[in-house]
């Protein structure tokens, strides 16, 4: 069974999981290339719930391969299916952030335009933030607390 890595968008699922496996499954990355377009676009055009519907898709296809490391969307613990299906992994390691530490990493991150955190208010955020934190430690069979660590740190803790 894989290590999925859980968390806010913006904790270091993708960071942490390059250094863990370059060969790991970025559900983000290949929703893109499966929808053929950014998922900001597929937001816009086609919804949230359009959009978890593919993610739960794609959840489920690479829980049945062999990858040794997934880094999943931020979203992914909103559908219930998702967090059953989570449950049963046995390692689901969610990567804590702070909501202070979290918001400046976004705010200043050039490269990654993060469609939930461009349309809202910081309070605006900050709940979506507050709602999503009890849906990974549902799921998550190790935490670890990112904010003060490097990712050589926090890979160093997964092994």
């Amino acid at each position: 069974m894989p290590k999925i890595l859980l968390g806010f968008m913006g904790a270091g699922k993708t960071t942490i999981s390059r250094l863990l496996d370059p060969a790991f499954a970025d559900m983000d990355a290949l929703l893109v290339r499966r929808l053929e377009m950014p998922i900001v676009d597929y937001f816009t055009r086609y919804g949230e719930e359009s959009f978890r519907l593919q993610e739960s898709l794609l959840l489920q296809e690479l829980l049945n391969q062999e990858s040794s490391v997934i880094a999943t969307g931020g979203g992914i613990v909103l559908k219930p299916e998702n967090r059953e299906l989570l449950k049963k992994n046995p390692c689901n390691i969610y990567l804590r952030i702070d909501f202070d530490h979290l918001y400046q990493r976004l705010a200043t991150d050039p490269v990654t335009k993060r469609p939930l955190f461009l349309d809202k208010s910081q309070e605006e955020f900050r709940t979506l933030y507050e709602q999503r934190l009890p849906l990974y430690e549902e799921v998550a069979t190790h935490v670890i607390d990112v904010a003060d660590k490097t990712p050589e740190e926090i890979v160093e803790m997964i092994q």
